[in-house]
């Protein structure tokens, strides 16, 4: 009799679930992360039911992630080393195996070189010596369309979680995430997570709701981990102008006008309207001084 065990295989594409996890987080009504625990029990649900097979049975054996990744200096210096540990672990307590490589400059950007070809010949290799039953890939990018067409050769059933949408960054600019056509084309079962989490129909379903990491639970930069204690009377108002932000990860820095250092900033600190109108280096803003778990840092900020 044929074996009912359905085994699973996950592949991560890190910037793009990044990516899908800060819209969530930052842009989405849900202002919540994606949560690794939960997208593995929405696998095994899905293919228990598109397969008709228990989901005791549906198993994810292996997953992989792959991500390019800053050096410990580059990191520390952009405030996202502590950050970076936390997601390590996160990671390391669902059992998936991170493969990073290091970002190379160029022209003074930083990029991925390498990581897509690793993620196509890891899956294809881990698929024919592990005979996954299905291959999962969370991604977008079309040009792994050759890495389903493949995998369809070993008789590697192929899905997919992809996502599309669209929001406006602070600068004014429209930012959109589409899933390839292609891609979609190809696998052979296409999921479209945007549809399922913003499915009306859907918005009790526990299924979808454990997609999200509880606000409890968020990974947040260390100065906004745990609660913050104002500073004495008299030294807690301020008033500079923003250095820096950065949208898609919801923090920036403050640079004083009394020339002390640079103040952390989190995105749930600034006013609406000051968010609303765009949140830009060198607008000028007023804001109270507060202790963080790593020293001062700002909140209540609004334009000056």
């Amino acid at each position: 009799m044929t074996s009912q065990l359905r085994r699973i295989g996950i592949f991560y594409d890190g910037t793009y679930f990044a990516r899908v996890s800060n819209y969530y987080m930052y842009q989405h009504e849900r202002q919540a992360r994606i949560s690794i625990e939960g997208l593995h029990n929405f696998v095994r649900e899905r293919v228990s039911e598109i397969e008709s097979v228990d989901k005791r049975f549906c198993q994810v054996v292996d997953a992989h992630y792959f991500r390019g990744r800053l050096s410990a200096k580059q990191a520390q210096e952009n405030d996202s080393l502590y950050r970076e540990r936390q997601f390590d672990d996160v990671l390391i307590r669902e059992g998936v195996t991170m493969h990073l490589l290091p970002l190379s400059t160029h022209a003074g950007d930083m990029q991925e070189k390498g990581v897509d070809v690793w993620f196509a010949l890891e899956s294809y290799e881990l698929a024919t010596l592990k005979r996954f039953d299905i291959s999962v890939l969370i991604t977008g990018d079309g040009d792994f369309v050759p890495l389903v067409r493949k995998l369809n050769t070993l008789g590697t059933r192929v899905m997919l979680l992809a996502w599309d949408f669209e929001y406006q960054d602070q600068q004014g600019i429209r930012r959109v995430t589409r899933a390839s056509q292609g891609l979609i084309n190809e696998v052979t079962y296409p999921v479209m997570m945007s549809t399922e989490i913003d499915d009306r129909s859907k918005s009790r379903s526990p299924l979808i709701n454990q997609l999200f990491i509880p606000k409890a639970r968020e990974v947040m930069p260390p100065s906004t981990a745990t609660p913050v204690t104002p500073l004495p009377t008299g030294q807690s108002s301020g008033q500079g102008v923003i250095d820096n932000f950065n949208s898609e990860r919801g923090f920036g820095f403050i640079r004083p006008d009394d020339g002390s250092a640079n103040l952390f900033f989190h995105f749930s600190s600034v006013s609406p309207e000051l968010m609303e109108s765009g949140v830009v280096p060198g607008i000028a803003v007023t804001f109270q001084r507060t202790m963080g778990d790593r020293g001062p840092v700002a909140v209540d900020i609004e334009a000056k």
